[in-house]
């Protein structure tokens, strides 16, 4: 009891290590391993944005609205991000849609049009709010 070997593994009858001492190990690594997860995440988004948007076009479509956007990346590096599209009356109440953007490179400013079916099928006064990652 408490050789953690066969005799002939262990002949020098060494004990095997504490239950703690494994879990400790174990618990270590994991918290090693989220670190370092996040420093990478961190460095992977650095430099992108903010993504200051304007609405330029908002067409009935036989969907829904087709919204024409453009967005500025005003960061140091490419990215996308994803836009909260809602009615400018409902003050940040009321029913939104999302929209990802294409690619934006470094200092640069993009135009798209995407369809949104979430705020019905007339033309009304719209709001953009683009996120930073």
């Amino acid at each position: 009891m408490g050789v953690g070997l066969c005799d002939r593994c262990n002949p020098l009858g060494l004990r095997d290590v504490a239950a703690s001492q494994a879990h400790g190990t174990a618990i270590l690594g994991v918290i090693i391993a989220i670190v370092l997860l996040a420093v990478v995440a961190r460095l992977a988004i650095s430099g992108i944005g903010p993504f200051p948007a304007t609405i330029d076009a908002v067409v009935p479509a036989p969907a829904g609205l087709d919204v024409t956007l453009t967005i500025t990346n005003e960061g140091a590096s490419a990215g996308q991000t994803t836009c909260r599209i809602s009615d400018a009356m409902d003050r940040g109440g009321g029913t939104s849609a999302f929209v990802l953007s294409p690619v934006v490179p470094a200092g640069e400013a993009i135009t798209f049009s995407q369809v949104v079916t979430e705020l019905g099928t007339e033309s009304v006064d719209l709001v953009v709010d683009c996120r930073t990652p």
